[in-house]
């Protein structure tokens, strides 16, 4: 494992190719967390992106220092935890494999799925909107990169209505508790 900090280790990375890069990394935030198992890539000239039409208060974030947290609420209603990449790209965390802080996330959540979806993760990793633009530094946010490259699944994003066809999410093959499974191949 390098000495170097999450953000030094990405430094550089598109949103894709930190994507791919983070399935299989641990990921906690203040005591609960696990094996990042999906991801979805956002481009800075994506029309699917919060960063197309450039730097808002709203996705500031995405414009600051690679390896911090870029945290909105979708419709309203769920935050989604991403983590920026160069500046106006980021990668939607979607779904964790629980293994730190379990009784915490479930007395967020409830039953039925931890972290299988990018509402039910934020919701059993306790986070708000403060958290928006925090460092994944090892301090309340930290993510540890896996030492080999995990077998990835790949396919098309979900739950958007631009951009569609782009093969920019990643999944962790034969993890249990995607947010939807990915289109067989061939």
């Amino acid at each position: 494992m390098s000495d170097s900090s999450f953000p030094q280790q990405i430094a550089g990375l598109d949103a894709v190719a930190l994507a791919r890069r983070l399935i299989g990394a641990r990921l906690v935030v203040r005591g609960a967390g696990g094996i990042i198992i999906e991801t979805e890539a956002y481009g800075r000239d994506d029309p699917a992106s919060h960063s197309y039409r450039g730097p808002t208060p709203r996705n500031a974030s995405m414009f600051g220092p690679a390896g911090h947290a870029y945290v909105y609420r979708s419709y309203g209603i769920h935050l989604c935890l991403n983590v920026v990449a160069q500046a106006g790209e980021a990668v939607l965390i979607r779904a964790l494999a629980p293994g730190t802080g379990i009784e915490l996330m479930q007395a967020r959540r409830g039953r039925g799925p931890l972290c299988s979806g990018p509402g039910r993760l934020a919701q059993a990793l306790g986070l708000d909107m403060g958290d928006d633009g925090a460092p994944f530094d090892g301090g309340d946010f930290s993510i540890t990169l896996p030492l080999t490259s995990p077998k990835l699944l790949v396919g098309p994003r979900i739950g958007i209505s631009r951009a569609q066809d782009l093969p920019w999410r990643f999944g962790l093959a034969g993890a249990e508790g995607l947010s939807r499974p990915f289109p067989r191949l061939g």
